[in-house]
C-alpha cells in the first residue's frame, strides 16, 4: 500500500510554534513515527509539507497515479479551502483527516472542517498519536478494498 503524508502550513514550525497548544514534538519526528509505523504494516510512505495552497491541490490530484491513500492535515486550510475540497471530490483516493488539536474545542474559525464529510475518518486531539492511528485507520481500509471478492454467479 502506499500512503501519502500530507501537512499544510505552518505545521514545518512543530516543536517551536505554539508549544502550549501542539507541544514539543517536530514534524520530522511525527514522520519517523510513521514511517516506524508503516514498516510494521507494510505500507509504503510519502511525507510532503508545503505552506501553499495550490501546492496542497497539485499533490492531491496526483495521488491516483502515486497512492492508494491519504493522510491529511491541511492545518489551517482545512477550514477555509474549497479548492483542496473540490481536488479530493475530483481524485476519489480515501483519506483520514487529522489535526493535531481538538479542534471543536478551540476557537470557532476552526470547528468547521470543510473535509470532514469526505473522509474515511477524521481524528483530532491525539497529538503526534492522530497519525499512526490514521495510518492504521487507511492501511485497514485499503487492505479491504484491495480483497480479492469471489465472483458470484458463474
Amino acid at each position: 500500500m502506499r500512503v501519502t503524508v500530507l501537512n499544510g502550513p505552518n505545521l514545518n514550525l512543530l516543536g517551536s510554534r505554539e508549544p502550549e497548544i501542539y507541544g514539543t514534538t517536530t514534524l520530522a519526528e511525527i514522520e519517523a513515527l510513521v514511517r516506524a509505523e508503516a514498516a510494521r504494516l507494510g505500507a509504503s510512505i510519502r511525507f510532503v509539507q508545503t505552506n501553499h495552497e495550490g501546492a496542497l491541490v497539485d499533490e492531491i490530484q496526483a495521488l491516483p497515479r502515486s497512492a492508494d491513500g491519504l493522510i491529511l492535515n491541511a492545518a489551517a486550510y482545512s477550514h477555509t479551502s474549497l479548492a483542496i475540497r473540490d481536488a479530493l471530490l475530483a481524485v476519489k483516493v480515501p483519506f483520514v483527516e487529522v489535526h493535531l488539536t481538538d479542534v471543536a474545542a478551540r476557537e470557532e474559525a476552526r470547528r468547521r472542517l470543510l473535509f470532514a464529510d469526505l473522509a474515511v475518518e477524521v481524528i483530532t486531539g491525539l497529538g503526534p498519536e492522530g497519525y499512526r492511528r490514521a495510518l492504521q485507520v487507511l492501511c485497514r481500509r485499503l487492505a479491504s478494498s484491495f480483497s480479492i471478492h469471489p465472483i458470484s454467479g458463474t
